[in-house]
């Protein structure tokens, strides 16, 4: 994967509904001072008719590109981002933001409420993939753009572009939709609440009211090593670890690490707790459990709404998001007369396919935004 491309980049800030204009969330609960975290990449052309919004994943955040200052390794879809690559640079202005609720820039659980002085914890309201959407729409307007040229995201980022093209029909030309659901089922359900009841039950989670203190580094690693299992492929892991031991000739008989497998597993889930936050963890959760694109009736009604053009990408050993889920909605917006490409790409990568299957990917995007471009 390239690392070339896009250079050293900034975090930009943008803050909306400021008080006492507050967000009235999905759950009939308002807040405000919303403050999101994004970055751009390659230069908006004059009629502003070049926009490509991205939308990250559950643990993901704004920096899909480049290199910020001093860092050693890119944003998460470099090799998908840049001078010639999926998302062209020299063609296109990319953003990239960070979602409500997160913990990498954007108001969540671990901001400072102004109201107290204190950080919200679990005093923040439940959100949802559609206030998140709202919340970004205003910063769209904020850069001037009143039609993007296309959309894209993968796993919840993927949710994002479905609730996008139908809460705002005609703000985008085409969408890409990547490894995703139009709604979770009792399965997704069921992993992540596991995922949350691990941190629920750690001692240092105290209620969500835990920041200065001792943070939920236990319940919080075993909730990533749950949600990585689901990332992967059985092929993959058999692969990448089979039954290699850590630097050992047999296996111990006791309950230290034996396999690879679980070595890399503590070392991802370690990683991970200290870069992320445990509450943001169970909003964002939520946020994807909540979400079903069809809860105000037949699912052809809502996507009919739509008037973009879509590309659906799905991936052979994705059990998080199989592929037949994806072809539910395909067939709905089929069935509404939309305008949609398919495509199953065979992989072992499982769900982070999305991630890492670049060239595949690549070309069929770059197929598909060329085609818009010639219609359009």
């Amino acid at each position: 994967m390239s690392e070339e491309g896009s250079g050293t980049v900034e975090t930009q800030y943008f803050t909306s509904f400021k008080s006492p204009d507050k967000l009235v969330l999905k759950s009939g609960e308002k807040i405000g001072d919303i403050t999101q975290a994004y970055e751009t990449y390659g230069t908006l052309n004059e009629d502003k008719s070049n926009a490509i919004l991205v939308f990250h994943a559950l643990t993901g955040d704004a920096h899909a590109a480049g290199f910020h200052e001093g860092d050693k390794n890119p944003g998460w879809w470099n090799p998908m981002i840049g001078p010639g690559k999926a998302f062209d640079t020299n063609k296109y202005f990319v953003i990239c933001a960070n979602c409500l609720g997160s913990c990498k820039g954007t108001t969540g659980p671990s901001s400072i409420n102004s109201e107290t002085g204190k950080p919200y914890g679990l005093s923040f309201p439940v959100i949802t993939i559609e206030d998140t959407v709202v919340a970004q729409k205003k910063l769209i307007e904020h850069l001037g753009i009143e039609k993007l040229f296309c959309m894209a995201g993968g796993s919840m980022g993927g949710l994002s572009v479905l609730k996008w093209t139908t809460l705002y029909p005609g703000s985008t030309s085409c969408a890409i939709v990547i490894a995703t659901n139009h709604r979770h089922t009792a399965q997704q359900i069921a992993l992540h609440e596991v995922a949350r009841q691990a941190i629920m039950s750690d001692p240092s989670w105290m209620e969500g009211d835990y920041y200065g203190k001792s943070i939920p580094a236990r319940g919080l690693a075993l909730a990533r090593m749950i949600g990585h299992i689901t990332y992967m492929s059985d092929k993959s892991m058999e692969e990448k670890f089979g039954r290699k031991l850590i630097g050992k000739e047999k296996v111990g008989y006791d309950f230290s690490q034996d396999f690879e497998v679980e070595n890399y597993l503590k070392y991802r889930s370690d990683t991970f707790v200290q870069r992320f936050d445990a509450n943001s963890f169970l909003y964002l959760t939520k946020a994807l459990d909540y979400f079903d694109l069809a809860e105000e009736g037949a699912l052809v009604d809502t996507v009919k709404k739509a008037t973009a053009s879509f590309l659906v990408i799905s991936f052979t050993s994705d059990w998080l998001y199989p592929s037949y889920q994806a072809k539910e909605f395909i067939k709905a917006m089929r069935a509404a007369d939309l305008d949609v490409s398919d495509i199953e790409i065979n992989t072992s990568y499982g769900h982070d396919a999305f991630l890492v299957e670049v060239e595949g990917q690549s070309k069929l995007i770059k197929h598909f935004m060329e085609r818009i471009e010639k219609e359009r």
